[in-house]
């Protein structure tokens, strides 16, 4: 007589049953990241006069890229980010980056592809600046590429954000 095995459900796509104080500390990391890129994309493009004067905001015709680009000249790489500079398809890859990358972020589903281009953006920035002035290789553009890794790694779109919701548990592009 051949006896039938069962066995057991696995949930692959189980939400965690409670949260860790380091889920929320994880979950705040992504939100105020989020707020950086989305706000630098605001000031950006409405000259709110933080970073970015009204007069110079991308709506009254100014490049997003042209006053952080053209300040790379005597840079390592300057020559190549230099020539980028105020090039519209820059601006507007920047820019859709800035806005994609934090309103993801902020939101919680995404968090690997926004881990992905954010992280790819701050390396971009990093490189720009070379050699760097006050380390020899450490800056904050490559602290927060770490931490992009850190949230994607810890799932972190899943506490505080729409990272948890059944069909981004579903589909591995969404969280």
């Amino acid at each position: 007589m051949a006896a039938t095995m069962s066995k057991p459900a696995v949930h692959l796509h189980a939400a965690p049953a409670t949260r860790r104080p380091v889920d929320y500390v994880w979950a705040l990391a992504r939100i105020s990241l989020g707020w950086v890129f989305l706000w630098a994309f605001l000031d950006k493009t409405f000259g709110w006069g933080f970073a970015t004067p009204a007069a110079k905001a991308w709506i009254n015709g100014g490049s997003p890229t042209t006053g952080f680009l053209k300040g790379t000249g005597e840079n390592a790489l300057g020559g190549f980010f230099s020539s980028l500079a105020g090039q519209a398809w820059v601006d507007w890859m920047f820019m859709a980056g800035l806005l994609g990358v934090g309103a993801v972020l902020i939101l919680g589903v995404g968090t690997r592809v926004a881990a992905a281009a954010g992280g790819l953006m701050m390396i971009l920035m990093w490189a720009a600046e070379l050699p760097l002035t006050t380390n020899p290789f450490m800056d904050d553009h490559i602290v927060y590429a770490i931490v992009l890794v850190g949230l994607a790694m810890a799932n972190a779109g899943a506490t505080l954000g729409l990272g948890g919701l059944p069909i981004v548990r579903r589909h591995a592009i969404l969280k």
